[in-house]
C-alpha cells in the first residue's frame, strides 16, 4: 500500500526507496531532483502510511528512516516538491483535512498558553542559538538585497530596511517591541536611530540576555526588556516594530493583535509587522514542527492578515514581499549548524540534533518550493501620516549605510 501511495506522490524526480527487506524501488519519473530514502522496520511502514506528515519526522529523529545516496537535505527537497505539487500520500490527506479542519482549535492561545509554547523554544540553552545565529542572535529572515550579502550583512540590512520604514525622523521616539528576541532590533534602534526602546518577550532566557547586552553596552537608559504578554501593554508609544511574532499569535487572535497594535499608537503612530506567510493562502501548520518546534504557531497568509488590519482601523500604508530571503537565511543556519554539531550534542544529544536539522532543512524547503514567504506591513492610524511615495525610505537606508561606513 505504501509503494502504491508513494508512486502515485512522486511526480517529479526520482525516489530510491530501501524497506525494510533491503528490496529497493525507484520511484517517479527520474531526473533530477534525485535523493534516497532507506525505511528501516515495518513499524515504519505503517506509520507512513497512516501519517506521512508528522510520521516521518518522528521516525527520522529515532533513526527509522535514513537518507542514502545523498543528504537530508536532498532527501526533503525531493519530499517537498512533490508535496507541494498534490496531496499527501497514503491516510495523509484524510488527516491533512482533519488537521485543517480543527486548526483554530490548535491556535488557540491564551496568555499562559502562549508563555509556555514560546519557553518550549525559545527558552532552549542560548549556547545552542550562539552557535548558528550571527553574533546579533537574528531569528528571523534576513535581507539579502544583491544576494551577496554575509548573514552578518544580510541581518544588518534587515534591521536598517525595518528601521528605515518606521520613520524615525527625530531623537526620542518611544519605540515598543513586540517580541524582541535577545534584543538586537531594540539596541540597534537605540543606539543608531536614536529611539527609546522597550522590548517585551515571554521568554526568560532572551530577557535575560537582552539585558545583559542593553547594561554591557550602556544603553540601559535608553533600552528596557519586560516579561510581557502583548496583551498586557497599556499605553500608547510613537512607533511599534514586530518581526517574527506574528507566527505565534495564531489566527482566533488576529483582531485583537492588530487592535492592540492602533490602540497603543498615538494620532501620528507608525507600526511595522515583519512574519511568515503563505502565497497559496490559508491552511494548516504541519504536525510534526507544531508538535517540537513551534507549539501554537502558524504562518497567516495575507488573506487571513488583512481582514484583521482592516476590522482594527489601521491603514495599511506600505507592503512588500520577500521571495527566497528566508531560505538563505536558513541555508546560512543550517550550514552553521552542521559546522557545530558536535558541540550541539554536547549540550543535547543525537536525537534532539537531528531533529533541528530537520527543522531547519524543511523550513528552507518550504521557501524554496513550499509557497512560504515573508511580508512586511507598514501601518498607520492615519492617512496622511506618511509621505506620499516610498522614497524616504531608500534615502534612510543609504544614509544609514553612510553612517555605518
Amino acid at each position: 500500500m505504501l509503494e502504491a501511495a508513494l508512486a502515485r506522490f512522486i511526480r517529479h524526480g526520482s525516489l530510491l526507496l530501501r524497506l525494510p527487506d533491503g528490496r529497493e524501488l525507484r520511484l517517479g519519473p527520474g531526473g533530477p531532483p534525485a535523493a534516497g530514502m532507506h525505511i528501516r522496520t515495518r513499524r515504519a511502514l505503517v506509520r507512513l502510511l497512516i501519517d506521512p506528515a508528522l510520521a516521518f519526522g518522528e521516525l527520522y529523529m529515532d533513526g527509522e528512516i535514513e537518507p542514502i545516496g545523498g543528504s537530508l537535505h536532498d532527501l526533503m527537497g525531493v519530499l517537498q516538491l512533490n508535496q507541494a505539487a498534490g496531496p499527501e500520500p497514503g491516510l495523509g490527506r484524510l488527516a491533512a483535512l482533519l488537521r485543517r479542519g480543527l486548526r483554530r482549535l490548535a491556535q488557540l492561545n491564551p496568555a499562559g498558553r502562549s508563555r509556555r509554547n514560546v519557553a518550549h523554544h525559545y527558552d532552549l540553552d542560548g549556547r545552542l542559538y550562539s552557535l548558528f545565529l550571527d553574533e546579533d542572535r537574528q531569528y528571523s529572515c534576513a535581507y539579502f538585497p544583491t544576494g551577496k550579502e554575509t548573514l552578518e550583512e544580510a541581518q544588518r540590512a534587515k534591521k536598517r530596511h525595518i528601521a528605515a520604514k518606521l520613520r524615525l525622523d527625530r531623537p526620542g521616539l518611544e519605540v515598543l517591541d513586540i517580541g524582541s528576541g535577545w534584543g538586537g532590533m531594540a539596541i540597534t534602534l537605540a543606539r543608531e536611530w536614536g529611539a527609546r526602546v522597550v522590548g517585551i518577550t515571554l521568554s526568560t532566557e532572551q530577557l535575560e540576555h537582552a539585558r545583559r547586552r542593553a547594561e554591557a553596552e550602556g544603553l540601559s537608559d535608553r533600552v528596557r526588556f519586560e516579561l510581557m504578554d502583548y496583551r498586557a501593554w497599556d499605553r500608547p508609544v510613537d512607533r511599534i516594530v514586530s518581526v517574527g511574532m506574528v507566527e505565534h499569535v495564531g489566527i482566533n487572535h488576529l483582531p485583537a493583535y492588530f487592535r492592540m497594535i492602533r490602540q497603543s499608537l498615538r494620532e501620528d503612530g507608525v507600526a511595522l509587522v515583519h512574519g511568515i506567510g503563505r502565497s497559496d493562502g490559508p491552511g494548516a501548520t504541519n504536525p510534526w514542527l507544531a508538535k517540537y518546534i513551534f507549539p501554537g504557531g502558524y504562518s497567516p497568509a495575507l488573506s487571513e492578515v488583512l481582514p484583521a488590519v482592516e476590522r482594527s482601523g489601521l491603514w495599511v500604508t506600505d507592503i512588500e514581499i520577500w521571495r527566497l530571503h528566508y531560505a538563505r537565511t536558513l541555508a546560512e543556519w543550517r550550514a552553521r549548524f552542521n559546522a557545530h554539531r558536535e558541540d550541539i550534542r554536547a549540550l543535547y544529544d543525537e536525537r534532539f540534533c537531528r531533529m533541528f536539522e530537520l527543522y531547519l532543512t524543511g523550513c528552507e524547503w518550504a521557501f524554496r518550493v513550499g509557497g512560504h514567504m515573508v511580508w512586511q506591513l507598514q501601518l498607520a492610524r492615519r492617512v496622511d501620516t506618511l509621505p506620499l511615495t516610498r522614497d524616504y525610505m531608500y534615502e534612510e537606508e543609504r544614509r544609514a549605510l553612510r553612517v555605518e561606513a
